[in-house]
């Protein structure tokens, strides 16, 4: 199953595997139900997840139902413990904690910003009542605007919460596209920037002459990516203007439920605000 994964995502283009998924899950849903890994976008448990990679294969990543990685999931428990952004009155929320998002004296929808939108939160958050949601992509079916992220067609201070997540390692001037998010986002607003990032790196790593894409998929860890962020990726952002808090959010949760939720432990989350 591993070697035929990898195969499927190295060779078919990611916008027809974003049409295709669509029949394809429901039957491995049925197929792997259980009780062992629990989805937390959605609730369905299964004995075991789908591996995933372009280059090395990680077993028990890919939630059959959603088909969510690591980095969704951990995004969605976020998104819903510690902010408002699932919350529709703001005067229901019983935990003062959270970080609040909308203005309490207009209590209007949230305005999000989502890039290149994964499919287990698009149609989640397009029947929110309490955002206001565009997508935007260059090539994705889901994305309501196509644009260039480093050339946004969008008026500055506009979007109350961006989410752009394994995007900034496809861009050759990330610094133009981080830019960009900063221009957008509404002073007080958040953005939420996951990357692929090896901790173990002091110093983010780049090298436009290895072009074989096979080679680029081991060292970069996919074929389409020009870089592997290292510790200095939150600093960066700061250069930008963004305060950026470095979540660690698995410290957060309960062993059990890192392992529940077939989460990466020791992940962060890059949480911006301007």
């Amino acid at each position: 199953m591993k070697k035929l994964f990898k195969f499927i995502l190295n060779t078919i283009p990611r916008p027809i595997l974003i049409r295709l998924s669509i029949v394809i899950r429901p039957i491995l849903a049925f197929l792997l139900r259980g009780n062992r890994f629990t989805d937390p976008i959605d609730g369905k448990s299964f004995r075991m997840f789908l591996p995933y990679g372009y280059g090395n294969q990680r077993n028990n990543v890919l939630s059959p139902s959603t088909l969510s990685l690591e980095r969704h999931r951990l995004l969605w428990l976020y998104l819903q413990n510690e902010t408002d952004f699932f919350q529709s009155e703001l005067d229901s929320d019983p935990n003062p904690n959270r970080i609040k998002l909308r203005n309490a004296e207009t209590n209007a929808a949230l305005k999000v910003l989502h890039f290149a939108p994964e499919q287990e939160f698009y149609k989640r958050f397009k029947k929110q009542s309490n955002i206001e949601y565009t997508t935007t992509d260059l090539l994705s079916p889901l994305a309501d605007v196509k644009a260039d992220i480093c050339n946004l067609p969008f008026k500055d201070n506009e979007y109350d919460i961006l989410l752009c997540n394994h995007v900034l390692e496809h861009i050759p001037d990330d610094t133009k596209a981080m830019q960009e998010l900063y221009r957008v986002l509404k002073p007080g607003g958040m953005g939420i920037f996951q990357i692929p990032q090896d901790l173990s790196r002091a110093i983010t790593f780049s090298d436009d002459s290895i072009v074989d894409q096979k080679e680029r998929a081991k060292i970069f860890g996919q074929y389409d990516h020009v870089r592997v962020y290292g510790r200095d990726y939150f600093d960066k952002l700061r250069s930008i203007g963004f305060k950026v808090i470095e979540e660690d959010y698995t410290t957060k949760l309960t062993p059990e439920q890192v392992e529940k939720y077939c989460l990466a432990k020791g992940e962060i989350i890059p949480v911006c605000f301007k």
